[in-house]
């Protein structure tokens, strides 16, 4: 039975983590994810956990103490946002590269320069290529269940990855929204006990972290971590479709929101899907076909399915909320137009950057977005792909 509540989506991951009760827990505070170790340390406390937390000098001293520990057998839990992210940079690579399933929750905020605590997707959209997987959140209902799903993703033997959760700052991270939560039990039963086959403590089986890889060795284990980024789509799905039996709530690789028919549309991750589908709604009242696409699983990128589901389409927008410096379109936009490559009669595809800094997005400059596709879709001019949204030129 869900129990429901209001909470900010901080509060929710600090629940879901308290649900699991992870073995180990290092963290250092960063705006504005402080308040989830905030919230836990209560949890470890008042005694409602078992976990060791650990309070440590930086972000990449909790990564590598949360390397540690997933490496001796215990699950580990830890949560950052922008520079946080950011100074963890190497220890990203080497938890994706050992093969350990650490569960983050990442909450989206600019990165420096300058100095900006607002939301933009710079942080994990420069992570993206570390090997960790990535899922992303429209509300609080999606951060909590997305990462109860994420730990036993990575911890797939198929996978064996580390998992990052992430969700707007302050959009959701601070807002108190409706939430439905599951029993303790109920969420303790799904993830389970953790119970990897190799790890450091594990004197049957001895191992070692972290040796040099020579030039004879170091192609296959990165072809080896490769698949199990491929591995991870399937068994997203998989856990997946056993949550929506007890949640009732039904998650993909993506969100199509009234896509079938439509003519243009919008392809979009986090919070801004929200405001999207609101012009959506509002643009069919008025008998304009136009739909929404929200990606939900960035890593691994769902290339084909993505295809699938645009090809139909006249003219796609890609809306990127952090700039790839590429001089061509952000990272979203980047991968979206390769997915629609061998696509015949691909869609036309325009990106947008916006919302850099926390800059306001608004359902008006959604449907501006939606009326310039609807006025492009037809149009034989080569039209400019690279576009900024609201600002100020």
């Amino acid at each position: 039975m869900s129990i429901k509540e209001r909470m900010s989506g901080n509060e929710a991951i600090a629940i879901a983590m308290r649900q699991i009760n992870p073995d180990v827990m290092p963290a250092f505070p960063i705006t504005p994810s402080t308040e989830i170790p905030q919230y836990f340390s209560q949890f470890v406390a008042n005694g409602k956990v078992d976990t060791e937390f650990i309070p440590v000098e930086s972000e990449h001293s909790a990564m590598s103490a949360a390397i540690g520990a997933e490496a001796a057998g215990a699950r580990t839990f830890s949560a950052t946002s922008s520079c946080g992210l950011a100074l963890m940079w190497e220890m990203l690579y080497v938890a994706a590269s050992s093969r350990l399933p650490i569960t983050l929750a990442c909450v989206n905020r600019a990165l420096s320069g300058p100095i900006n605590i607002n939301a933009d997707h710079s942080d994990s959209m420069g992570a993206r290529d570390a090997g960790w997987i990535q899922i992303y959140s429209e509300t609080n209902q999606e951060a909590y269940d997305n990462f109860i799903q994420a730990v036993i993703i990575g911890e797939d033997p198929e996978v064996q990855l580390p998992v990052m959760v992430c969700q707007d700052g302050f959009i959701t991270s601070h807002a108190v929204e409706n939430i439905e939560l599951l029993e303790d039990k109920v969420v303790k039963d799904f993830v389970g006990e953790y119970e990897p086959e190799d790890y450091l403590l594990n004197a049957a089986r001895p191992i070692a972290h972290g040796p040099y890889d020579i030039e004879k060795y170091y192609i296959e284990h990165k072809r080896l971590q490769a698949q199990g980024m491929m591995n991870a789509k399937e068994v997203i799905l998989k856990v997946a479709e056993k949550f929506e039996k007890i949640s009732g709530r039904k998650y993909g690789l993506f969100e199509e929101y009234k896509l079938d028919d439509a003519e243009v549309a919008i392809v979009v991750i986090n919070s801004t899907a929200g405001t999207a589908k609101e012009a959506v709604d509002q643009l069919r009242a008025e008998g304009k076909k136009v739909g929404v696409l929200k990606i939900r699983v960035f890593r691994p990128f769902p290339m084909k399915e993505i295809a699938d589901a645009l090809k139909h389409l006249d003219m796609v927008a890609v809306m990127d909320k952090s700039e790839g410096f590429s001089a061509c379109g952000g990272p979203v936009f980047a991968e979206t137009r390769s997915a629609l490559y061998d696509v015949e009669n691909a869609p036309k595809i325009v990106d947008y950057v916006y919302g850099l800094g926390g800059r306001d997005v608004t359902v008006d400059h959604i449907r501006g977005i939606f009326e310039t596709l609807l006025a492009e879709k037809d149009s034989k001019e080569a039209l400019e792909t690279y576009r900024y949204l609201g600002v100020r030129e």
